[in-house]
């Protein structure tokens, strides 16, 4: 390890910039600790010319956002040649895209909640489907721009075609699915355990609830019957494997068990760059199955390739 020089790559110019930091440099710490020559890159317009100069032996991907997981950043590593973490070019513009994931998701018989992608300048006076539903982002990542419409509501949400946007034009509107919010980390081709998210003090898992000390609680292992733990496991591990991705990647469902135990699972988004920052769900639930820090990141250096 002493003689592999790994590039953590971090930073960048997405909305999603100070997680980025914050799991690089977690990242880079677990990497010297486990005795990797590591070098801190904030990620700019010259990240090609930068890593000519530096010439690693591997990049970890702490990027997250557009440029950093829509298959920006793997697109030059792949020009350099220079191996990485993660998923690979396809893969990750396919899971950054909301429409298109869901699209393959279904596709591989992943259960998905309805929805549409609109304009949001053609979200004004008429709800675009009947409330609840979620308006977001189609090209974002950490709950950015997520807006939930209640059932009641008189019209949509204003911020969606105010000045105050600031996440693109194209957005999805889906069914607001009831009930609680679980996760499922893959590392490679096993599918590790299941966590309950709880949000402390929001209505939903938004960016204050993910990366805030004491935003949410972690329930790891989720408190959920057998099959349902099952279930999301494998459900996992096919849109893990449908969209293409490698290394490591986390899953987000809605699990709704109102009306019966095994109620119903809905798959939302597959995140191909996991946060890595202390409060973040892929560590923690790498660390369930047996895995420390160290050598979780450590895997996933000596995963790294091209052409993924």
């Amino acid at each position: 390890m002493g003689d592999r020089h790994v590039a953590v790559l971090m930073g960048g110019f997405s909305s999603e910039r100070p997680v980025s930091l914050a799991s690089g440099n977690a990242c880079a710490d677990a990497l010297e600790t486990a005795g990797y020559q590591v070098t801190r890159v904030d990620v700019d317009h010259d990240i090609a010319a930068t890593l000519r100069d530096l010439k690693p032996d591997v990049c970890f991907n702490a990027l997250h956002g557009p440029f950093g997981e829509d298959g920006t950043i793997q697109g030059v590593l792949e020009f350099l040649d220079i191996p990485y973490t993660h998923s690979g070019v396809l893969s990750s513009a396919l899971a950054m895209d909301k429409k298109l994931a869901k699209i393959v998701a279904r596709a591989a018989g992943v259960p998905v909640a309805e929805s549409k992608v609109m304009n949001r300048f053609d979200i004004t006076s008429a709800h675009p489907m009947k409330p609840p539903y979620v308006v977001k982002p189609v090209n974002e990542g950490s709950s950015f721009g997520v807006v939930i419409v209640r059932e009641g509501e008189p019209h949509p949400p204003q911020v969606i075609t105010s000045s105050e946007w600031r996440y693109g034009d194209r957005v999805m509107v889906e069914r607001f699915v009831h009930g609680r919010e679980l996760t499922c980390l893959i590392m490679g081709d096993v599918a590790l355990g299941v966590t309950e998210i709880v949000p402390v003090g929001h209505g939903f898992y938004d960016y204050d609830s993910k990366y805030l000390a004491g935003g949410s609680n972690h329930i790891c292992p989720a408190e959920i019957s057998p099959i349902v733990y099952q279930k999301i496991r494998s459900l996992a591990l096919k849109a893990h494997q449908a969209i293409g991705c490698r290394g490591v990647s986390r899953s987000d469902f809605r699990y709704d068990d109102r009306f019966s135990p095994n109620g119903e699972v809905v798959w939302l988004e597959v995140n191909t760059q996991p946060g890595m920052t202390p409060t973040s769900l892929a560590p923690e639930l790498a660390r369930h199955a047996g895995h420390s820090f160290e050598e979780f990141v450590s895997w996933m250096v000596e995963d790294a390739s091209c052409r993924r």
